[in-house]
């Protein structure tokens, strides 16, 4: 049987108390569970660009569409194989504060150290991507600049609010992953999430680390290639903090994914939780500490 909210709160509150043992006791195996699941998301970005090529102009919302389909199985193979995607933390870190399974300075601790495995996963995926010759050419190097020219040509608010919305339906998503007790249930869910948030063309931090490196990596390749074909570029992506920069587009969809990971998802189903009921459950308990 499928937990309840009570039922629900108390799981993820195990599983924030098992990933914070990993975080204090072995924090370079948490930095590779990071670093392994910030490739798997790149994979997924890899594959989307992949199928979007040349789809754009076909159908409105079509490539979204394929995007979505191939990229949702990056979230299918970090939950199942029990890697690490910080904003899975977000959530999961906030329910263990609010029942006392860690601190404030360790959940932001855990926080950045997750990010920072998943940041060095997913550069290094799209760096060794960049030395290949598989999407050296004109239809992937144009999708892959148009996508960074969509997602980094933004205002700081376009950018912040998808943020929100991405990890608020992502992480809701992840914790019915939770909820679910059957395996292909759980595999629904954990697919369910990143075909949205892909589709539905929102801001997911470690996805875009990928998403917005690879036209960095290629762009001289991107540009002599536009100059052969007589394609007049008119934007220049860059790494910095305005607009077309890629650290532009990272710090707003990073503040938004913690707004919606953290008050959207973690907070409101701590909210609905029933405190009595959740005390009735942890005075049967005998293991304080579950895998994911």
């Amino acid at each position: 049987m499928a937990a309840n909210v009570d039922e629900l709160v108390v799981r993820v509150a195990d599983i924030c108390t098992y990933k914070w043992d990993v975080i204090r006791n072995r924090p370079f195996a948490y930095l590779a569970s990071g670093f392994a699941g910030g490739a798997m998301v790149v994979f997924g970005a890899t594959l989307a660009l992949a199928v979007s090529a040349g789809v754009a102009d076909l159908a409105v919302g079509l490539a979204n569409l394929l995007m979505g389909l191939v990229f949702m199985f990056s979230l299918v193979i970090i939950m199942v194989s029990g890697m690490t995607l910080v904003t899975a933390d977000m959530y999961i870190g906030i329910i263990g504060v609010f029942h006392r399974r860690i601190g404030w300075g360790s959940f932001i601790w855990g926080i950045v150290l997750g990010y920072i495995g998943n940041f060095l996963g997913s550069m290094f995926f799209m760096w060794l991507i960049s030395k290949s010759g598989s999407y050296a050419y004109w239809p992937w190097l144009a999708r892959a600049h148009a996508i960074g020219v969509a997602k980094m040509g933004q205002t700081a608010t376009q950018i912040f609010v998808m943020g929100i919305v991405c990890t608020w339906m992502l992480q809701t998503a992840a914790i019915l992953y939770v909820k679910a007790d059957s395996d292909s249930a759980k595999i629904v869910m954990a697919a369910y999430g990143p075909l949205a948030f892909v589709a539905g063309m929102t801001e997911h931090c470690i996805a875009n680390i990928g998403f917005l490196a690879l036209p960095l990596f290629q762009q001289e390749v991107y540009l002599q290639a536009a100059a052969k074909m007589g394609v007049e570029v008119t934007t220049i992506l860059h790494w910095g903090f305005g607009q077309f920069g890629w650290a532009h587009n990272q710090l707003y969809t990073v503040m938004g994914n913690l707004i919606g990971g953290i008050l959207f998802v973690g907070l409101i189903y701590q909210f609905v939780s029933h405190p009595d009921r959740v005390r009735k459950l942890y005075a049967a308990k005998n293991n304080f500490m579950l895998k994911l």
